[in-house]
């Protein structure tokens, strides 16, 4: 009997998705992750970050160092950086419609800590398809989105070698309801989008090796077979794909890199502690077979459904990836399904479901072309996921099945959830006016008036960003000058205002709409509406979409909406009832704002409900300042929500209508 150690593979990129509060807490977040093991550095940016606004801009309220970090300068960079050798890490930002100018800093920074430029490793999301039908963070139309993508793709060939240019994502189209099959499909025509367009913008004999430097980014979900299988079918599809689209024969410039963060959307309220069963399993999903193994792995903390994960929380996850990669012998074996036949028909399955959603967007001339029929699609599937969970068809555990519970030591006391700094929107924006009174004006300006330039003439915009980002120029001021130079745009909500089939089971709400609409004199109005720069708008779809196969008059204008602008809405569609939605923890100011507003404008009497991730402290002063109702995730019965509105406008005087 041999006492061989039997070789191992080399373990993925464990990585903590982290940012928040300022660049200095961040990066004492970073360092102090380093040093308990973790291996690339994954950077969550606030949302006026993404957007393309300073922290100071009005849309940005509320929203500073929330989801993320925020970076406006050279100096934030600088700082979020600072102690950490750039040339030495990999880093991955998630960054999309701002990555040619996340990127341009990154750049700066390390060319001052004297880093070779070419030496860098790391990776920049760079996906705006996904942010169309999904996540929301998008600035320009389309056509000149993939413009940029591909000027940073060109620009790293180029410059950064070791860089990946793109991470094709498609973990919030699952997140937004997409089956397996949609997720395969509409990430795939993303890549083709991208590498289409790249063709045009690299020498021919170097276009094989920018194939095979585009990577993915994906969600795991916890039915783990199917993901396993999906992951399966992902690898044999990407190298058809580069086989048979772009003739591209080497192998490795064929293989499907990908990067994952397990499903947060799946993550419960109601029995938290049950989330850390969900993270293990749908790692498993992504690690466990060699031939679809992922090359980066994140997973959420275990309350991530609560509130703001602690360094402890972090650390838990971080420990199941060692536990994973070191204790067990997972890594020692060749793949563990090869020549399964179950295994072998889930994914020739999903691959047949895939090339059919694939051609049907070929057919529309690609997913840039397809981008409302995509997300109608999100929608629909979406409803269905929603519904089957309403019904108890699908089950999660907590939730709709097995609800009983003992109380969570997990989750009581002081500090069992961590609370964004108070005072770090403030320090932020303090620090951005000092930074914009310390600069040499005349050469931003002059910096921008050479970005505007490159963007009017069609030439790559990365020179012109690096250069405007060492000058000392702002996120919001590149975003305004890519949004002259190139128009705004309002994604597709996906939420037609013709009813679905699906009514079944609505009979009662639909009775009761009928009844009050009769009472009012006209149909029930409801206007939806996301204020500030929170671009999760799944819930706020389903609530829309619910409302109007009800029978009730919907107004939804998708996401990015100023409190006034709601207002206008609200008065202008005579509402009967307003929903909002946010998800990005900026609720006490948005809704400060929009109830004082409500007050001036003589809505008052107009009922306001909520929905969002709301503790419970924050729940109650909403209902202090007026709020009728507020939602969390535990509040999943869409038709109690419906009876709710019914019963809050039928109990408001009617004698003005």
């Amino acid at each position: 009997m041999s006492d061989a150690t039997p070789m191992r593979d080399k373990p993925w990129l464990f990585r903590t998705y982290a940012g928040h509060s300022t660049a200095k807490a961040s990066n004492a977040l970073y360092r102090n992750n380093l040093s308990k093991g973790q291996t690339g550095l994954s950077v969550a940016f606030d949302l006026p970050t993404q957007t393309g606004y300073d922290s100071d801009h009005k849309l940005a309220r509320g929203e500073v160092g929330k989801v993320g970090v925020p970076v406006a300068h050279l100096g934030d960079m600088r700082m979020l950086f600072d102690q950490i050798p750039l040339e030495q890490m990999n880093t991955s930002m998630t960054i999309n419609a701002t990555a040619p100018w996340l990127l341009a800093l990154y750049i700066a920074v390390a060319e001052e800590q004297g880093a070779d430029v070419s030496k860098l490793n790391g990776t920049v999301q760079n996906d705006l398809i996904k942010e169309y039908l999904s996540r929301g963070t998008y600035i320009c139309p389309p056509e000149p989105s993939l413009r940029m993508i591909t000027d940073v793709a060109a620009y790293t060939r180029e410059y950064l070698p070791k860089w990946n240019p793109m991470n094709v994502c498609s973990y919030h189209l699952q997140e937004a309801g997409a089956t397996p099959e949609q997720e395969l499909a509409f990430a795939l025509a993303t890549a083709c989008a991208v590498l289409d367009d790249l063709k045009t913008k690299v020498p021919t004999e170097h276009f094989p090796q920018m194939v095979g430097r585009i990577s993915f980014f994906v969600n795991a979900g916890i039915r783990f077979v199917t993901e396993l299988c999906k992951m399966r079918a992902f690898v044999d599809l990407w190298d058809e794909i580069c086989r048979d689209r772009y003739g591209i024969d080497d192998p490795k410039y064929r293989r499907f890199r990908y990067g994952v963060q397990v499903n947060s959307l799946g993550l419960t309220e109601q029995q938290p502690e049950n989330n850390v069963y969900r993270i293990l399993i749908e790692a498993l999903a992504v690690t466990l077979s060699k031939k679809a193994r992922c090359r980066a792995l994140q997973l959420p903390a275990w309350n991530e459904a609560l509130g703001l994960p602690r360094p402890w929380d972090q650390q838990w996850s971080l420990r199941l990836q060692q536990v994973l990669a070191y204790e067990t012998d997972l890594l020692e074996f060749d793949d563990l399904f090869d020549n399964n036949p179950a295994i072998e028909r889930k994914v020739a399955e999903l691959m047949e479901g895939a090339r059919e959603e694939l051609a049907r967007i070929d057919e529309m001339g690609g997913a840039v072309k397809s981008i409302e029929y995509m997300k109608s699609r999100l929608v629909e599937a979406n409803a269905e996921r929603i519904t089957g969970i309403e019904s108890g068809e699908t089950v999660v555990v907590g939730v709709n099945k097995f609800t009983t519970t003992e109380p969570s030591p997990l989750t009581t006391g002081d500090g069992a959830i961590m609370m964004a700094d108070p005072q770090a929107e403030a320090d932020q924006i303090a620090r951005l006016q000092a930074w914009r009174a310390a600069r040499d004006e005349a050469a931003v300006k002059a910096a921008l008036a050479d970005l505007r330039e490159a963007a009017r003439l069609g030439s790559n915009v990365m020179p012109a960003s690096i250069a405007a980002a060492k000058a000392g120029a702002t996120t919001g001021e590149w975003g305004e000058t890519v949004r002259t130079a190139f128009g705004q745009y309002r994604a597709p909500t996906g939420v037609s205002r013709a009813p679905s089939n699906r009514t079944e089971g609505l009979e009662p709400v639909r009775e009761a709409v009928d009844t009050l609409s009769a009472k009012l004199g006209r149909r029930l109005k409801f206007v939806v509406g996301k204020p500030g720069l929170d671009g999760h708008s799944n819930g706020a779809e389903q609530i829309a979409a619910r409302a109007r196969d009800c029978g009730m008059d919907i107004h939804y204008e998708g996401i990015r909406l100023t409190p006034s602008e709601i207002v206008n809405a609200v008065r202008e569609e005579q509402a009967h009832v307003v929903g909002l939605s946010i998800l990005s923890g900026s609720h006490m100011p948005l809704m400060e704002e929009l109830m004082h507003l409500m007050q001036a404008e003589g809505l008052g009497d107009v009922p306001v409900i909520v929905g969002g991730i709301i503790p419970d402290d924050d729940a109650v002063r909403l209902r202090a300042m007026g709020v009728a109702q507020v939602y969390t995730p535990k509040d999943f019965q869409l038709n109690t929500i419906m009876m709710d509105i019914v019963a809050l406008v039928d109990r408001e005087p009617i004698a003005a209508e």
